[in-house]
């Protein structure tokens, strides 16, 4: 394998040279430029990067720790960040968190070992002493998605609480009264920002939202089956459920189908966070989307800022809801009481305001498929 000195060799150069070529350094001629690059090219010379990060204290690495590689708006946000990252000459190692403030401490503690130039962290809790030691040591780091309250650390984010709103009035318009939320834990911020977001829209509406009506997940798709079972067995259940991300929501989907229920006959489901999956369920599945793209992108560059000593300030982009038909547009009107212990009513449900119009809109997520959630997918019908 060549080394430095042959690419010296090679070009007619010092090895100090060749060192300022592949560092970029302006003090090279054009003529000196030129035959290092034809040298590195003809050798297929490779620098070697941990020498390079000892003499340079920079690695060129980003480190990236999600909550859940399963769940597929972080892996569309990995992926996000990976792109925007390699534009800016950054490679960047992954760790998955599972939702676990154990393992995420794993990995924060194997990439600062590592030597990366800074850290996007998606926290699975309030209160990682590792991450606060990694802020106290100014060690340049930005939070993506969730972050830690009180914390002066740079935030990219959306903020769903207007599409959240609209959620509300397209549920209300269609003529649902009761309507209930699986939430995810109340120890990351989204967990209890997306309930409390539910609940303001709610109360501006004048509809009450029962503690009976609010069950705690964990972002899990095990954890929605298990709340919206809970729901179809309250004397009065929910005639809407909202579950505040996709995994859970698609758990809703597989109970209220155990059940022998149907989407939206018997009872509405919305879900936090839009993937390409939902447009194939049976109905497609109305959703507020994030612009995981623009997250993904927006967080790389603000970790940039702070590797080059700038404070960069927070980013907050705007979620949308997404319209499909699992709310009851375009469906009958009509409904049943879902759950088998709802009391018995001779008087019909009111007749609903007409539907707003559907958005087809594909949110900017990822395709890729998660084989822990696939078998409550159920292809769409073709209607003729």
């Amino acid at each position: 394998m060549a080394g430095i000195k042959d690419v010296a060799a090679e070009a007619g150069v010092s090895v100090a040279t060749v060192s300022r070529v592949l560092n970029d350094h302006p003090s090279v001629s054009p003529d000196a430029r030129t035959r290092v690059l034809s040298a590195v090219e003809t050798l297929s010379y490779r620098p070697n990067a941990v020498a390079r990060s000892l003499r340079t204290d920079r690695t060129r690495t980003l480190g990236l720790v999600i909550s859940d590689v399963l769940n597929p708006y972080f892996t569309a946000l990995a992926r996000a960040v990976e792109e925007e990252a390699r534009t800016l000459g950054y490679s960047v190692i992954i760790g998955n968190a599972d939702e676990r403030p154990e393992l995420q401490d794993h990995h924060v503690r194997t990439l600062l070992d590592r030597r990366i130039d800074g850290l996007l962290v998606s926290p699975v809790d309030r209160g990682s002493p590792l991450i606060l030691d990694a802020v106290r040591a100014a060690t340049p780091i930005v939070f993506v998605d969730r972050w830690i309250p009180g914390v002066e650390v740079p935030v990219v984010r959306a903020d769903g609480r207007a599409a959240v709103r609209d959620l509300v009035a397209h549920l209300l318009r269609l003529g649902h009264r009761r309507p209930a939320i699986i939430a995810g834990p109340a120890a990351t911020t989204t967990g209890s920002e997306r309930v409390d977001a539910f609940r303001e829209a709610l109360s501006e509406q004048g509809v009450a939202l029962p503690a009976a009506y609010i069950g705690l997940g964990d972002f899990q798709a095990e954890s929605g089956r298990r709340v919206a079972e809970r729901f179809l067995d309250l004397p009065e259940p929910p005639d809407a459920v909202f579950a505040a991300d996709n995994l859970m929501a698609l758990g809703a989907l597989d109970a209220i189908r155990g059940r022998g229920l149907s989407v939206p006959e018997d009872i509405a489901l919305a879900a936090f966070d839009d993937i390409p999956w939902f447009v194939h369920t049976d109905p497609p599945i109305t959703a507020v989307a994030q612009p995981t793209q623009e997250l993904g992108r927006a967080a790389v560059r603000a970790l940039a800022e702070r590797i080059a000593g700038r404070v960069p300030p927070s980013v907050t982009l705007p979620a949308r809801l997404v319209v499909r038909r699992s709310c009851g547009a375009g469906f009958p009107t009509g409904r049943r009481q879902p759950g088998p212990a709802a009391p018995a009513s001779s008087a019909p449900d009111p007749p609903a305001p007409h539907p707003p119009a559907l958005d087809p809109a594909a949110p900017d997520t990822t395709s890729q498929d998660s084989a822990a959630v696939a078998p409550i997918l159920r292809t769409r019908r073709s209607h003729p």
